[in-house]
């Protein structure tokens, strides 16, 4: 039977190395670094990975903010267009409805132009007359059509016809009843005299 072999007093004995390979400082409480990082200079190896996933995220946040400003833009367009939208009809209505009720009153200031016309327009009348004109030119109404100007049929409505050679082309020579505008609407068309253009006579030769 081998008896037990104990080391020599002089004999070195070997050394026992214990790696604590713990996360978490037990002392500190903090996340340790790998072990391969801890090197001075030394870079973790999935160091690439995690800034290719970095990267990856910014450019999906950066699509997912694109498509969210470009959703805004559109809506505060669409906003925007419906406020001009309503903002037209609701000048309509009330143009239309404006229109309307000046034109009950052509009637009326058709007596007051034949009234002025015959000298008839005088003192408290006058001064109503007036008034009344100048609420309704205020409002937008327009009195058109003189004499001399050009004819044109989409705003003159012509009950009287001649021929001269005193004009270039159909001229309005006399006004029956006064046409009126509102803005941009035709109320009511002019009721005119037309004179068109005929060529003069050639003199006739002299007899010998």
């Amino acid at each position: 039977m081998t008896e037990p072999r104990h080391a020599a007093p002089d004999e070195e004995q070997p050394q026992v190395v214990v790696n604590d390979r713990r996360r978490i400082d037990p002392e500190t409480g903090e996340v340790r670094p790998p072990a391969h990082a801890a090197e001075e200079g030394a870079a973790p190896a999935d160091e690439p990975l995690v800034a290719e996933v970095v990267d990856e995220v910014a450019a999906e946040l950066k699509t997912q903010l694109d498509e969210r400003t470009a959703d805004l833009q559109r809506l505060t367009a669409e906003y925007a267009n419906y406020r001009k939208r309503v903002e037209r009809d609701r000048e309509a209505v009330i143009n239309n409805a404006k229109a309307s009720v000046a034109a009950e009153l052509l009637s009326v200031l058709d007596d007051v132009e034949r009234a002025a016309a015959h000298g008839d327009l005088t003192g408290a009348f006058k001064a109503v007359a007036d008034k009344l004109v100048s609420t309704l030119q205020k409002t937008g109404l327009e009195p058109f059509a003189h004499e001399g100007e050009a004819f044109d049929p989409s705003v003159h409505e012509a009950v009287q016809h001649s021929t001269s050679p005193d004009v270039d082309g159909p001229t309005v020579t006399a006004v029956l009843r006064r046409g009126y505008t509102f803005g941009d609407k035709l109320v009511r068309p002019a009721l005119v005299a037309v004179t068109d253009h005929e060529p003069a006579a050639a003199p006739q030769a002299e007899e010998n």
